[in-house]
């Protein structure tokens, strides 16, 4: 199996030192990349596609949460963890559904338990005991006229699985295989989508309800969504799985 590419991003040597010196620790990870401020952390995600990034919260050029935020949108499934000694940011980094959020100075077993549910997350063989939650079929029809550079794409509203940011841009994953960019947002594209059967779990996130396959934690009141057909999954907060319990009880 590959190890998991891990990117650690703060402005003291002696934090990263210790950082890096954790990850070794735990097995199945490779540290690829270091940031001494917020804006060199976005610029090696974007060039090195780690799966899981260390973010300081009070960094120079702009903080981890604004950091997080812009990741996000470049791929959402990247699993970040907040290490500060600050424990007011808590909330910040949980909006941007952070995996964890630990606090310097870090108790070893503490970040390896931490690391350790993080490769179990990326890891595709782990079974998890999947969340209670039957979808009754819902039927949608119509077709979804999507904006590109190259001009228009139709696609059938039944055969949409999921909708997403993804490299700063809205993509569209179908049940036979396709996949569509479009230069329309998240929200405009989910303003002209069924909202009987299109349900928005996740700022990042539009999914399906007739294609979920089940629900497994993920981070702190987050869990993650697999669909029937596709690779992707997609991440849901613990208020929207509350919203969607409500909408199938």
């Amino acid at each position: 199996m590959d190890k998991i590419r891990v990117i650690i991003a703060d402005d003291n040597e002696d934090m990263r030192r210790i950082e890096r010196k954790m990850i070794g620790k735990v097995e199945g990870f490779e540290l690829v990349g270091e940031a001494r401020d917020g804006l060199e952390a976005i610029e090696l995600v974007e060039r090195l596609r780690p799966q899981l990034v260390f973010l300081d919260v009070e960094m120079p050029g702009k903080t981890g949460v604004e950091a997080a935020r812009i990741i996000q949108d470049m791929d959402p499934g990247i699993i970040m963890i907040f290490a500060t000694a600050h424990d007011q940011y808590m909330g910040d980094a949980f909006e941007v559904y952070a995996f964890d959020y630990l606090i310097k100075p870090f108790k070893v077993d503490r970040v390896i338990k931490t690391l350790e549910r993080a490769r179990d997350r990326l890891n595709p063989d782990k079974d998890e005991e999947p969340l209670p939650v039957s979808p009754t079929p819902k039927i949608t029809s119509g077709r979804l006229m999507l904006h590109h550079k190259d001009g228009v794409s139709f696609v059938s509203m039944t055969d949409i699985v999921l909708v997403q940011r993804e490299d700063r841009a809205t993509v569209i994953y179908t049940a036979a295989g396709e996949r569509y960019i479009t230069a329309d947002s998240l929200a405009e594209t989910e303003a002209r989508l069924d909202p009987s059967v299109f349900f928005r779990c996740h700022k990042s996130y539009i999914i399906n309800l007739n294609f979920i396959s089940n629900i497994t934690p993920y981070g702190r009141w987050t869990y993650v969504v697999r669909l029937k057909g596709i690779a992707q999954d997609a991440l849901i907060t613990h208020e929207k799985y509350e919203e969607l319990e409500k909408m199938f009880g």
